[in-house]
């Protein structure tokens, strides 16, 4: 990720400094990425446990459980309660829980462990909402679409670096490296990171449900977050997969393979300070229906040519770029909506696109097992339409 110097200055003289900009993007990204860090682990997986390609996908599946029951229940606090201490305290939380699932004993252990990770690895939708409440007023866009582009490195080089590590090592220590790079974090972030007073008084019941109250008030919310979770579904689908997809005919691959499909699509990063630019500048729609038509442009390509690393790749990056820019342009839109609620709908946006991701996971496993690689993409693909669709309807008025 990289600044204009118009935008350093700005950034420089303003409520937002680079070095905190920085600070969030990275421990955002890092935060993140331990959602993704199980998913080139699944052929391990299956050979240690003694598990069905099914089987192992419950792992992902529940991790990404786990980051919706998150978002949904934690990251609101983000409005009620000082958000430094919040964030510190999630991030405490979520080394333990990386901890336990390094020593887990057994398939189950690891499973409640991975729901724990998925619920306090979502630290991340804290510090996003917090980036955009301290940014200059006119680059909130470009500054939301930095962090998310930290997010997506965080989720892409995830699985790159787990790949390797599962490859030459073993899972376990993925697990523990990952404890000492959120310890690292929780460090930095208490150095750095702001002191932001509650936007909210009301208590945390009526917090939570609040949310309706904004699901129910805004239909341009209600689009995005249907949009995105259609995506994200179509996303997951590709993603938990592709490590059991590589580890058969024609392919026989471990799970480095994963890890440099995943890193070539880190190029996606790149699309969120531009998209967050257009969405300042040019209004969301358009990037958003793009986005969703290049994910189904993504699985056509799967589709066509089975078998291809080559294939792999290019799609990848398609997938990525499209994923990236209408997440970036459908979160703008979410957050100019209520300056004084921006962590809760945040809290709407993210776990409706992590539920989303969740059935995708899901769903993409069983297509996996009963159809093959040719049903997972088609599943992709399917989740993709209906999202540009509804993406191409006439907007909501408010």
């Amino acid at each position: 990720m990289t600044f204009s110097e118009p935008t350093l200055r700005h950034l420089a003289t303003g409520s937002l400094s680079r070095s905190v900009l920085l600070v969030l993007s990275a421990s955002s990204g890092l935060a993140v990425a331990n959602s993704y860090y199980n998913q080139p682990m699944l052929g391990a997986l299956s050979s240690e446990f003694g598990l069905t390609a099914a089987a192992a996908t419950v792992v992902p599946v529940v991790t990404q459980f786990g980051n919706a029951s998150g978002v949904l229940f934690i990251a609101p606090l983000g409005d009620r309660v000082e958000r430094k201490r919040l964030i510190l305290i999630t991030t405490s939380a979520l080394v333990a829980a990386l901890i336990a699932a390094a020593v887990s004993p057994s398939f189950l252990w690891l499973i409640v462990a991975s729901f724990f990770v998925g619920l306090f690895a979502t630290v991340a939708q804290q510090l996003v909402p917090l980036s955009v409440h301290i940014a200059p007023a006119d680059m909130k866009g470009q500054v939301l679409g930095t962090v998310t582009g930290g997010i997506l490195l965080g989720i892409l080089l995830s699985r790159t670096l787990s790949g390797f590590v599962t490859d030459w090592w073993n899972w376990q220590v993925m697990f523990w490296i990952a404890a000492a790079l959120m310890t690292s974090v929780c460090l930095v972030l208490a150095w750095k990171l702001p002191r932001v007073a509650a936007t909210t008084s009301i208590g945390y019941f009526s917090l939570i449900a609040s949310l309706w109250s904004l699901v129910r008030e805004h239909g341009v919310l209600r689009r995005a977050v249907l949009v995105q979770a259609a995506i994200f579904a179509a996303f997951l689908a590709f993603w938990s997969n592709l490590a059991l997809l590589l580890s058969q005919e024609p392919y026989h691959l471990g799970a480095s393979v994963v890890g440099l499909i995943a890193l070539v699509g880190a190029g996606g990063a790149l699309a969120a300070p531009l998209s967050g630019r257009l969405a300042d500048k040019r209004g969301s729609e358009a990037v958003i229906s793009v986005g969703a038509a290049m994910v189904i442009a993504a699985f056509a390509i799967f589709l066509a040519i089975p078998g291809s690393i080559i294939a792999l790749v290019i799609g990848v990056i398609v997938m990525d770029l499209g994923v990236q820019s209408s997440q970036v342009a459908n979160q703008a839109r979410a957050y100019a909506l209520d300056p004084t609620a921006r962590s809760r709908l945040n809290t709407i946006f993210m776990a409706t696109m992590l539920f989303g991701g969740s059935l995708g996971a899901g769903a993409g496993g069983i297509a996996f097992s009963n159809y093959g690689w040719a049903g997972t993409c088609s599943f992709g693909a399917f989740a993709a339409t209906i999202a540009l669709l509804i993406a191409m309807r006439k907007p909501a008025t408010n």
